[in-house]
């Protein structure tokens, strides 16, 4: 057994006679670990360990009884540790075995040439927004520190995010059982990073991956999906897809799952698409009005209440009309499947993968020069992954009417068929008798007012 000191208050000297810290010496990398954390004794307890190591291999100084054969004291060279991430200068002890006539190397000393974790103090403060020219004035103050530059810095953080980039992509998601996927796209530089989120059966989010391509096209983002699928992302349950809008990610997820999938596209996309082609006034009433509509509890009342704002906005704005008009049965999925009261608040929106995307661009928006594609995928995937430790489940609602949204979504293929809110295809088939009528009816009224209007 080893002793290490503790530190004195500021009106005490240090003593031996003092209260002394236990370490056991054949636990090298707990020893190793709380030299690195306790800085003020940090250098005295280093010379410590390395002194009785040399003892253990060369003998006490000036005695010959305990050395081992061969092995001798041999001075002394300028070297250096880590202690807390920060490099330190020490002078270290030499021992040399003069039967090779080569240097025996000291264990305590290679171990604490490499920081601790990994890096991982110092690249939390570089993700949490310290840049590496601020990073040494920021760092803890250890008068002997040096290694501490810009150029330093940057080498440390980019070796340990691509640890984490390896990491984020390697790893598997048949762990879990998955219900909810979402997707989007952040922009980077010239590029865009889309990235994909899950919830699983128990609630919990993580984010599955993300790929680099120059636009949310189909082919780059199937092949996405697909890799998904072959690193363990499975929904025996059946899938609900949220989305933006973007049709390249819409057809993306058909044709990695095929058609028994249920989209549902963001209300409030929708809404503000619609919002883009009139007035300020003209916005004021109509957004108020189609959020009314979205609330209605029924399928059969908000589509209803939708139709009659498309024919107002017919009117006034035919533009504004067609955008509200396109897609709406993708918006009302959650209402069709019985589940808007319980889901209105989660998943009618893209909101759960919008967050991450605001705190993307927050931990981000510090770098100045977007240069390579590495550069773009580790800063995405270290910040993915220090945001995901955050994660909450989803709320209690969510948990009561999982049952519910599996048998929904079994439903998709036998009940609704190929209806275009769950496979992207035309109207025919086995689509309800009841749906049939209601959009015949709506297209009847829609081009009956409009005859009026425009007599």
């Amino acid at each position: 057994m080893r002793t290490v000191r503790r530190k004195a208050t500021a009106h005490q000297s240090l003593t031996p006679q003092e209260t002394q810290l236990t370490v056991p010496l054949d636990d090298g990398t707990v020893m190793l670990s709380m030299i690195q954390a306790l800085i003020p004794l940090g250098l005295k307890a280093v010379e410590d360990a390395l002194q009785q190591e040399v003892t253990a291999l060369a003998g006490a100084r000036y005695s010959h009884e305990d050395a081992s054969p061969g092995s001798a004291r041999w001075g002394k060279q300028r070297g250096s540790i880590y202690l807390a991430d920060q490099k330190i200068g020490i002078s270290v002890p030499r021992v040399r075995d003069v039967n090779t006539r080569t240097e025996l190397p000291l264990a305590t000393y290679a171990g604490l040439q490499t920081p601790r974790v990994h890096d991982k103090g110092l690249f939390r403060r570089v993700l949490a927004g310290i840049s590496t020219r601020e990073y040494e004035a920021a760092a803890e103050a250890v008068p002997e520190a040096f290694g501490l530059s810009s150029s330093s810095v940057s080498r440390r953080f980019i070796k340990s995010s691509k640890e984490e980039l390896e990491r984020f992509h390697s790893r598997r998601h048949d762990d879990r059982e998955w219900l909810v996927l979402l997707m989007d796209g952040k922009t980077f530089a010239e590029d865009q990073v889309v990235i994909a989120l899950g919830v699983t059966t128990t609630g919990e989010k993580r984010v599955l991956g993300l790929v680099q391509t120059a636009t949310q096209n189909k082919r780059s983002c199937a092949a996405f999906l697909r890799e998904l699928i072959e690193r363990g992302f499975n929904a025996p349950k059946g899938l609900l897809v949220v989305l933006d809008g973007a049709k390249g990610l819409r057809a993306a997820a058909r044709d990695a799952f095929g058609d028994d999938i249920a989209v549902q596209r963001c209300q409030w996309h929708k809404r503000e698409n619609v919002m883009s082609y009139l007035t300020r006034p003209q916005q004021l009433v109509f957004r108020m009005k189609i959020q009314a509509a979205y609330r209605h509890g029924s399928y059969a009342d908000a589509k209803r209440a939708l139709h009659r704002i498309v024919q107002e906005l017919a009117v006034i704005n035919e533009s504004a009309a067609r955008s509200l008009e396109e897609g709406m049965e993708e918006t009302l999925t959650l209402h069709r499947l019985g589940l808007h009261a319980e889901l209105r608040k989660s998943l009618n929106t893209t909101n759960l993968i919008e967050s991450v995307m605001a705190q993307i661009e927050r931990k981000t928006q510090r770098v100045d020069h977007w240069r390579t594609s590495g550069q773009k995928q580790r800063w995405c995937a270290s910040t993915l992954l220090q945001i995901e430790q955050n994660f909450r489940k989803q709320t209690q609602q969510f948990h009561r009417c999982i049952s519910s949204i599996s048998q929904a979504l079994t439903r998709i293929s036998t009940e609704f068929g190929t209806h275009p809110a769950f496979c992207g295809r035309t109207l025919c088939g086995r689509v309800p008798r009841r749906v049939r009528l209601l959009s015949a009816l709506s297209t009847y009224r829609l081009r009956y007012r409009g005859r009026n209007h425009a007599a």
